[in-house]
């Protein structure tokens, strides 16, 4: 059955005209017409069963069902933070695959060596959206606007916080360290590192340095893997 995403709140709706672009891709391509079931959410956890009551050229008007609960494969809240690369395909890329593996939340970092300073989040949310239906869930990853590095590590965080770096010292491996229902929240810095004293700074407000394996790894490639090792822990 065909999911469409409704940014307004569901649960207390009976009928619901889609978005312009949803309704478009409704009637124009996939030619649905009225009597046709369709599977709706807003992104807060519920699938919403409908079916297409009316139409117009431009607008579908669907009457809501049932309702059912969407149980994440992933227990605990996970947040990846990462320093946008300068390629924003790299930055795309990682949203989509990231929200197809299973995240809770994705913030962007202004760290000291960051190739990208500034980043618009109207597209990276379109793919969002277009991964969480893609990949059959109910829950649309929050997506926070740039934050400074300095600001974001002294927000209060629920659960774990890990810092990947690559400067020499004690890091253990993220597999051995990340704990089972736990909520977690990782944060990997740009092509250049985070510098020596941001890490340090992360330290002092109780972050916890890790390792992803001895492999060298792009920005997105290492986010991406440590997102994905914390939501196997958790599944």
């Amino acid at each position: 059955m065909y999911l469409f995403y409704v940014p307004d709140d569901l649960s207390d709706n009976k009928s619901i005209t889609l978005p312009e672009e949803e309704s478009q891709h409704a009637l124009r391509v996939l030619r649905l017409n009225d009597g046709d079931e369709i599977m709706l959410t807003d992104g807060k956890g519920y699938f919403y069963k409908a079916v297409i009551s009316a139409h117009t050229n431009k607008k579908c008007i669907a009457s809501i069902v049932s309702s059912e609960c969407w149980k994440r494969p992933w227990q605990g809240y996970i947040h990846l933070a990462m320093a946008p690369t300068k390629n924003m395909d790299r930055n795309e890329w990682l949203a989509e695959k990231a929200t197809e593996i299973g995240l809770d939340e994705l913030s962007f970092l202004n760290c000291r060596y960051s190739e990208r300073k500034v980043i618009k989040t109207d597209r990276v949310s379109k793919i969002l959206i277009s991964a969480m239906k893609q990949s059959q869930k109910a829950l649309l990853p929050k997506l926070n606007d740039m934050i400074s590095f300095s600001e974001f590590i002294k927000q209060p965080f629920d659960g774990q916080k890990f810092i990947a770096h690559c400067y020499p010292g004690e890091k253990p491996l993220l597999r051995d360290v990340v704990k089972s229902g736990v909520n977690a929240t990782l944060m990997i810095g740009p092509e250049g590192d985070f510098s020596e004293e941001e890490v340090v700074e992360a330290m002092a407000h109780g972050w916890q340095p890790i390792s992803l394996g001895n492999t060298r790894l792009r920005t997105e490639t290492a986010a991406l893997v440590g997102m994905h090792i914390i939501n196997l822990t958790n599944q």
